[in-house]
Protein backbone atom coordinates (compact mmCIF):
# COMPACT_ATOMS: atom_id res chain seq x y z
CA UNK A 1 0.00 0.00 0.00
CA UNK A 2 1.24 3.49 -0.88
CA UNK A 3 2.22 5.90 1.87
CA UNK A 4 -0.51 8.43 1.03
CA UNK A 5 -3.16 5.71 1.12
CA UNK A 6 -2.05 4.59 4.59
CA UNK A 7 -2.25 8.16 5.91
CA UNK A 8 -5.70 8.69 4.34
CA UNK A 9 -6.98 5.38 5.76
CA UNK A 10 -5.66 6.32 9.23
CA UNK A 11 -7.33 9.75 9.00
CA UNK A 12 -10.75 8.26 8.04
CA UNK A 13 -10.61 5.48 10.64
CA UNK A 14 -9.57 7.84 13.46
CA UNK A 15 -12.31 10.37 12.59
CA UNK A 16 -15.03 7.70 12.42
CA UNK A 17 -13.72 6.03 15.56
CA UNK A 18 -13.77 9.31 17.49
CA UNK A 19 -17.35 10.00 16.39
CA UNK A 20 -18.49 6.51 17.44
CA UNK A 21 -16.53 6.82 20.73
CA UNK A 22 -18.24 10.08 21.73
CA UNK A 23 -21.64 8.69 20.61
CA UNK A 24 -21.14 5.63 22.85
CA UNK A 25 -19.97 7.91 25.69
CA UNK A 26 -23.09 10.05 25.30
CA UNK A 27 -25.33 6.97 25.37
CA UNK A 28 -23.40 5.42 28.27
CA UNK A 29 -22.43 2.33 26.24
CA UNK A 30 -19.17 1.53 28.07
CA UNK A 31 -18.50 -1.87 26.38
CA UNK A 32 -18.68 -0.15 22.99
CA UNK A 33 -16.35 2.58 24.27
CA UNK A 34 -13.81 -0.04 25.38
CA UNK A 35 -14.00 -1.85 22.05
CA UNK A 36 -13.54 1.39 20.08
CA UNK A 37 -10.60 2.39 22.29
CA UNK A 38 -8.79 -0.91 21.61
CA UNK A 39 -9.60 -0.73 17.89
CA UNK A 40 -8.28 2.84 17.55
CA UNK A 41 -5.11 1.96 19.45
CA UNK A 42 -4.41 -1.01 17.15
CA UNK A 43 -5.11 1.02 14.02
CA UNK A 44 -2.79 3.80 15.16
CA UNK A 45 -0.07 1.28 16.12
CA UNK A 46 -0.16 -0.47 12.73
CA UNK A 47 -0.24 2.74 10.68
CA UNK A 48 2.51 4.40 12.71
CA UNK A 49 4.70 1.31 12.37
CA UNK A 50 4.24 1.48 8.60
CA UNK A 51 5.15 5.18 8.73
CA UNK A 52 8.42 4.34 10.49
CA UNK A 53 9.21 1.71 7.86
CA UNK A 54 8.58 4.22 5.07
CA UNK A 55 10.78 6.82 6.80
CA UNK A 56 13.59 4.29 7.10
CA UNK A 57 13.29 3.45 3.42
CA UNK A 58 13.38 7.15 2.54
CA UNK A 59 16.50 7.74 4.67
CA UNK A 60 18.18 4.74 3.06
CA UNK A 61 17.18 5.97 -0.38
CA UNK A 62 18.47 9.48 0.42
CA UNK A 63 21.88 8.09 1.51
CA UNK A 64 24.02 8.43 -1.62
CA UNK A 65 26.15 5.54 -2.79
CA UNK A 66 29.46 6.00 -4.57
CA UNK A 67 31.16 3.68 -7.00
CA UNK A 68 34.90 3.06 -6.85
CA UNK A 69 35.50 5.55 -9.67
CA UNK A 70 33.36 8.25 -8.03
CA UNK A 71 35.03 7.98 -4.62
CA UNK A 72 38.46 7.98 -6.31
CA UNK A 73 37.58 11.18 -8.20
CA UNK A 74 36.23 12.90 -5.06
CA UNK A 75 39.41 12.09 -3.12
CA UNK A 76 41.77 12.80 -6.05
CA UNK A 77 43.30 9.32 -6.09
CA UNK A 78 43.34 6.48 -8.61
CA UNK A 79 40.82 3.65 -8.75
CA UNK A 80 43.68 1.23 -8.12
CA UNK A 81 44.43 3.06 -4.84
CA UNK A 82 40.84 2.63 -3.62
CA UNK A 83 40.92 -1.05 -4.53
CA UNK A 84 44.26 -1.43 -2.73
CA UNK A 85 42.79 0.08 0.45
CA UNK A 86 39.99 -2.45 0.18
CA UNK A 87 42.48 -5.33 0.04
CA UNK A 88 44.26 -3.85 3.11
CA UNK A 89 40.89 -3.83 4.92
CA UNK A 90 41.05 -0.13 5.75
CA UNK A 91 38.28 0.98 3.35
CA UNK A 92 35.75 -1.81 2.89
CA UNK A 93 32.68 -0.91 0.76
CA UNK A 94 29.44 -0.73 2.73
CA UNK A 95 27.63 -2.91 0.17
CA UNK A 96 27.87 -4.59 -3.21
CA UNK A 97 25.47 -4.04 -6.09
CA UNK A 98 23.63 -6.89 -7.80
CA UNK A 99 26.35 -6.90 -10.44
CA UNK A 100 29.09 -7.19 -7.78
CA UNK A 101 30.24 -3.56 -7.98
CA UNK A 102 31.62 -1.94 -4.81
CA UNK A 103 29.36 0.77 -3.38
CA UNK A 104 30.55 3.25 -0.76
CA UNK A 105 28.46 5.36 1.63
CA UNK A 106 29.00 8.90 2.92
CA UNK A 107 30.74 7.45 5.99
CA UNK A 108 33.08 5.53 3.68
CA UNK A 109 33.82 8.77 1.83
CA UNK A 110 34.70 10.51 5.13
CA UNK A 111 36.94 7.59 6.07
CA UNK A 112 38.67 7.75 2.69
CA UNK A 113 39.35 11.48 3.12
CA UNK A 114 40.89 10.80 6.55
CA UNK A 115 43.15 8.13 5.00
CA UNK A 116 44.21 10.54 2.22
CA UNK A 117 44.94 13.27 4.77
CA UNK A 118 47.17 10.95 6.81
CA UNK A 119 48.94 9.76 3.65
CA UNK A 120 49.64 13.38 2.67
CA UNK A 121 51.26 13.80 6.11
CA UNK A 122 53.58 10.94 5.12
CA UNK A 123 52.20 8.33 7.53
CA UNK A 124 52.64 4.78 6.14
CA UNK A 125 49.67 2.60 5.22
CA UNK A 126 50.57 0.02 7.88
CA UNK A 127 50.43 2.72 10.58
CA UNK A 128 47.11 4.05 9.26
CA UNK A 129 45.73 0.51 9.33
CA UNK A 130 46.75 0.14 12.99
CA UNK A 131 45.24 3.54 13.80
CA UNK A 132 41.86 2.82 12.20
CA UNK A 133 41.52 -0.57 13.90
CA UNK A 134 42.75 0.49 17.35
CA UNK A 135 40.34 0.92 20.26
CA UNK A 136 42.11 4.11 21.37
CA UNK A 137 43.07 5.97 18.16
CA UNK A 138 43.73 9.22 20.07
CA UNK A 139 46.77 7.58 21.71
CA UNK A 140 48.04 5.99 18.52
CA UNK A 141 47.84 9.19 16.45
CA UNK A 142 50.07 11.00 18.96
CA UNK A 143 52.81 8.37 18.65
CA UNK A 144 52.49 8.29 14.84
CA UNK A 145 52.82 12.07 14.57
CA UNK A 146 55.92 12.07 16.80
CA UNK A 147 57.55 9.38 14.66
CA UNK A 148 56.64 11.16 11.44
CA UNK A 149 57.96 14.47 12.78
CA UNK A 150 61.27 12.78 13.65
CA UNK A 151 61.54 11.24 10.17
CA UNK A 152 60.75 14.56 8.46
CA UNK A 153 63.31 16.41 10.58
CA UNK A 154 65.96 13.87 9.60
CA UNK A 155 65.01 14.28 5.93
CA UNK A 156 65.21 18.07 6.29
CA UNK A 157 68.65 17.73 7.87
CA UNK A 158 69.83 15.53 4.98
CA UNK A 159 68.41 17.95 2.43
CA UNK A 160 70.10 20.87 4.19
CA UNK A 161 73.43 19.01 3.99
CA UNK A 162 72.91 18.55 0.26
CA UNK A 163 72.01 22.24 -0.11
CA UNK A 164 75.22 23.19 1.71
CA UNK A 165 77.16 20.83 -0.57
CA UNK A 166 75.68 22.49 -3.66
CA UNK A 167 76.59 25.93 -2.29
CA UNK A 168 80.16 24.73 -1.62
CA UNK A 169 80.41 23.41 -5.18
CA UNK A 170 79.21 26.77 -6.55
CA UNK A 171 81.78 28.62 -4.44
CA UNK A 172 84.47 26.14 -5.52
CA UNK A 173 83.65 26.70 -9.18
CA UNK A 174 84.33 30.43 -8.78
CA UNK A 175 87.94 29.64 -7.82
CA UNK A 176 88.47 27.38 -10.84
CA UNK A 177 90.30 29.25 -13.58
CA UNK A 178 89.87 26.62 -16.31
CA UNK A 179 86.98 24.23 -15.71
CA UNK A 180 87.18 20.54 -16.63
CA UNK A 181 85.64 17.29 -15.40
CA UNK A 182 88.68 16.81 -13.13
CA UNK A 183 87.79 20.15 -11.48
CA UNK A 184 84.78 18.46 -9.90
CA UNK A 185 87.14 15.99 -8.23
CA UNK A 186 89.22 18.91 -6.94
CA UNK A 187 86.11 20.51 -5.42
CA UNK A 188 85.17 17.19 -3.80
CA UNK A 189 88.66 16.97 -2.26
CA UNK A 190 88.38 20.52 -0.91
CA UNK A 191 84.93 19.88 0.57
CA UNK A 192 86.12 16.66 2.22
CA UNK A 193 89.01 18.46 3.92
CA UNK A 194 86.99 21.55 4.82
CA UNK A 195 86.31 20.47 8.41
CA UNK A 196 89.96 19.56 9.02
CA UNK A 197 91.11 22.91 7.65
CA UNK A 198 88.74 24.67 10.02
CA UNK A 199 90.37 22.86 12.96
CA UNK A 200 93.82 23.95 11.73
CA UNK A 201 92.71 27.59 11.41
CA UNK A 202 90.99 27.46 14.82
CA UNK A 203 94.16 26.12 16.47
CA UNK A 204 96.17 28.94 14.93
CA UNK A 205 93.62 31.52 16.07
CA UNK A 206 93.39 30.28 19.68
CA UNK A 207 97.16 30.06 20.10
CA UNK A 208 97.60 33.50 18.53
CA UNK A 209 95.17 35.32 20.84
CA UNK A 210 97.53 35.35 23.92
CA UNK A 211 100.41 36.57 21.73
CA UNK A 212 98.21 39.34 20.29
CA UNK A 213 97.05 40.41 23.79
CA UNK A 214 100.68 40.55 24.94
CA UNK A 215 101.57 42.61 21.87
CA UNK A 216 98.92 45.31 22.36
CA UNK A 217 99.38 45.36 26.12
CA UNK A 218 103.11 45.94 25.79
CA UNK A 219 102.61 48.69 23.19
CA UNK A 220 100.09 50.50 25.40
CA UNK A 221 102.38 50.29 28.44
CA UNK A 222 105.31 51.61 26.39
CA UNK A 223 103.29 54.57 25.03
CA UNK A 224 101.34 55.41 28.21
CA UNK A 225 103.94 54.82 30.91
CA UNK A 226 107.21 54.36 29.08
CA UNK A 227 107.65 50.79 30.24
CA UNK A 228 109.34 49.02 27.29
CA UNK A 229 110.35 45.72 28.94
CA UNK A 230 107.00 43.94 28.18
CA UNK A 231 107.48 44.79 24.48
CA UNK A 232 110.90 43.07 24.51
CA UNK A 233 109.18 40.06 26.15
CA UNK A 234 106.56 40.04 23.35
CA UNK A 235 109.30 40.07 20.67
CA UNK A 236 111.00 37.14 22.44
CA UNK A 237 107.69 35.22 22.37
CA UNK A 238 106.43 36.33 18.95
CA UNK A 239 109.45 35.20 16.91
CA UNK A 240 109.39 31.56 18.12
CA UNK A 241 105.60 31.55 17.85
CA UNK A 242 105.74 32.79 14.25
CA UNK A 243 108.23 30.06 13.36
CA UNK A 244 106.13 27.38 15.08
CA UNK A 245 102.79 28.47 13.62
CA UNK A 246 104.25 28.68 10.09
CA UNK A 247 105.68 25.17 10.33
CA UNK A 248 102.42 23.88 11.84
CA UNK A 249 100.33 25.46 9.09
CA UNK A 250 102.40 24.35 6.11
CA UNK A 251 102.84 20.88 7.63
CA UNK A 252 99.07 20.37 7.75
CA UNK A 253 98.03 21.92 4.43
CA UNK A 254 98.62 21.02 0.80
CA UNK A 255 97.57 22.53 -2.53
CA UNK A 256 95.75 21.35 -5.64
CA UNK A 257 97.21 22.23 -9.03
CA UNK A 258 94.48 23.53 -11.41
CA UNK A 259 96.43 22.21 -14.42
CA UNK A 260 97.25 18.57 -13.59
CA UNK A 261 94.89 18.33 -10.52
CA UNK A 262 97.65 16.85 -8.40
CA UNK A 263 97.63 17.43 -4.63
CA UNK A 264 101.16 18.53 -3.69
CA UNK A 265 103.15 20.10 -0.85
CA UNK A 266 105.27 23.09 -1.88
CA UNK A 267 108.66 24.02 -0.43
CA UNK A 268 108.32 25.89 2.88
CA UNK A 269 110.28 28.92 1.68
CA UNK A 270 108.22 29.28 -1.51
CA UNK A 271 104.90 28.82 0.32
CA UNK A 272 105.84 31.30 3.04
CA UNK A 273 106.72 34.16 0.65
CA UNK A 274 104.12 33.36 -2.04
CA UNK A 275 101.32 35.76 -2.88
CA UNK A 276 98.11 34.38 -1.37
CA UNK A 277 94.38 34.77 -0.72
CA UNK A 278 92.23 33.11 2.01
CA UNK A 279 92.02 29.77 0.13
CA UNK A 280 94.48 30.29 -2.74
CA UNK A 281 98.27 30.59 -3.01
CA UNK A 282 100.43 31.31 -6.06
CA UNK A 283 102.74 28.29 -6.24
CA UNK A 284 104.70 26.12 -8.67
CA UNK A 285 103.26 22.59 -9.00
CA UNK A 286 105.79 19.87 -8.19
CA UNK A 287 104.09 17.56 -10.69
CA UNK A 288 103.70 19.51 -13.94
CA UNK A 289 105.62 22.70 -13.18
CA UNK A 290 102.58 24.94 -13.66
CA UNK A 291 102.86 28.23 -11.79
CA UNK A 292 99.61 29.85 -10.74
CA UNK A 293 96.88 30.00 -8.16
CA UNK A 294 96.56 26.67 -6.32
CA UNK A 295 93.69 25.76 -4.00
CA UNK A 296 94.30 25.00 -0.33
CA UNK A 297 93.36 21.56 1.03
CA UNK A 298 94.34 19.24 3.89
CA UNK A 299 97.79 17.59 3.82
CA UNK A 300 96.22 14.16 4.43
CA UNK A 301 95.02 14.21 0.82
CA UNK A 302 98.69 13.98 -0.31
CA UNK A 303 99.07 10.67 1.59
CA UNK A 304 95.80 9.30 0.20
CA UNK A 305 96.66 10.26 -3.39
CA UNK A 306 100.24 9.02 -2.91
Amino acid sequence: MEKWAIKYFRFIVVRMGMCLFFTAFYNGDYPAMKFLKITLRNVLFVTLRNDIKWQRKEVKAMSKKYTTGEIAKLCDVTVRTVQYYDTRNILVPSELSEGGRRLYSDDDLKRMRIICFLREAGIPISSIESLLHDEHPEKVIGVLLEQQEKILREELSERQKKMNMIEDIRRGLKDVVQFSVESIGDIATIMKSKQKLRKIHLTMLLTGIPVMILQWGSIILWIAKGIWQPFILWVAVAIPYAIWVSKYYFKNVAYICPECHKVFKPRLKEAFWANHKPTLRKLTCTGCGHKGWCVETCAEEVKQNG
